[in-house]
C-alpha cells in the first residue's frame, strides 16, 4: 500500500462545527477515540476471547498477528464504510447514508457481532445527542436510514467524525487508534499479556493505522467485504464457550 493514495475531493471536505460547540476538534477527537467513552467496547473481544480458547493467540506475538489481520478486515470493511458516511454526512449525501446503513445492517453475520455493533451505536447515539455537535436534522436522518432498526456503531461514529472540522483522515486515524486500545486490553486480560507486551503490540499496531486508513479511503463501495468465515466460526464458538470475560 502506497501513501500517496488520491483521496476524493469529496472525502477531504470539512464541516464547520456547531458555533455552540465550546470542544475544540482535537478534543473531540480524542474524546471520541477513547477507551472511556461510555459506549461498552471494553466488554467485547471480537473473537479474540475465542482465539485464545483454541489456541491460535498465545502470546504477545501471536496476539500482535491476530490484531493485525484484523485491522486489515476493518479497513476494507467498517472503516471504508465509515470514511464514505463521513463523506455523505458533509455532502448530505442521503442515497449514499442509506445504502451505507443498509449494508452495516446485512454484513452482520453472527448474533454477537449484531449485539456488538446495535449496541455500541446506541450507546454512542445516546451520548451525540447530548453533545452540541449534530443537528436534530441529521439524527433524524440518522434514525430513518435505520428502517425502523437500530443504528449501527459505524454509522453513527460516522456522523460524530463528519460533524468535527479535522480531514477524514486525522478522523479514521484517531477511530482506529481507539479500536486498538481496546483489543489490546482485552488482550493483556484474555491471553493474558503484561503491559509491556501490551504496548510491544499497541506500538505495531499503531505503525499500521495510516496504511489502513489510506486502503479504507481508497476503498469503493462496491468493494467492501468482511469476508472471514474462520473469524465468523470462532464468533460463532464464542456463544457458547464456558468460561467468558467478553461478550464477543
Amino acid at each position: 500500500m502506497t501513501t500517496n493514495t488520491v483521496i476524493p475531493t469529496a472525502l477531504t471536505a470539512t464541516i464547520t462545527r456547531p458555533a455552540a460547540d465550546p470542544v475544540p476538534p482535537l478534543l473531540r477527537l480524542v474524546w471520541l477515540a477513547s477507551p472511556a467513552l461510555p459506549i461498552g467496547a471494553f466488554s467485547y473481544s471480537e473473537a479474540l476471547e475465542a482465539a485464545v480458547e483454541h489456541g491460535l493467540v498465545r502470546d504477545g506475538a501471536s496476539a500482535g498477528d491476530w490484531l493485525c489481520q484484523q485491522m486489515r478486515l476493518l479497513a476494507r470493511g467498517d472503516l471504508a464504510a465509515t470514511a464514505q458516511a463521513v463523506a455523505a454526512w458533509r455532502a448530505s449525501d442521503e442515497a449514499t447514508l442509506r445504502d451505507v446503513a443498509a449494508w452495516l445492517r446485512m454484513t452482520r453475520d453472527g448474533a454477537e457481532a449484531r449485539l456488538q455493533s446495535e449496541q455500541m451505536g446506541q450507546s454512542l447515539l445516546s451520548w451525540l445527542r447530548g453533545q452540541p455537535m449534530a443537528t436534530p436534522a441529521q439524527l433524524a436522518l440518522l434514525l430513518e436510514c435505520g428502517d425502523g432498526q437500530p443504528a449501527h456503531h459505524a454509522f453513527v461514529m460516522a456522523l460524530a467524525l463528519a460533524t468535527i472540522d479535522v480531514p477524514v483522515e486525522q478522523a479514521l486515524q484517531a477511530q482506529l487508534f481507539g479500536w486498538a486500545e481496546n483489543q489490546v486490553q482485552a488482550a493483556l486480560k484474555a491471553v493474558p499479556l503484561g503491559q509491556t507486551d501490551g504496548q510491544r503490540v499497541l506500538t505495531r499496531l499503531a505503525a499500521q493505522i495510516p496504511a489502513a486508513v489510506a486502503e479504507a479511503i481508497a476503498t469503493p463501495p462496491a468493494r467492501r467485504q468482511l469476508f472471514a468465515p474462520m473469524l465468523s466460526i470462532l464468533a460463532a464458538r464464542h456463544e457458547t464457550q464456558y468460561s467468558r470475560l467478553f461478550r464477543s
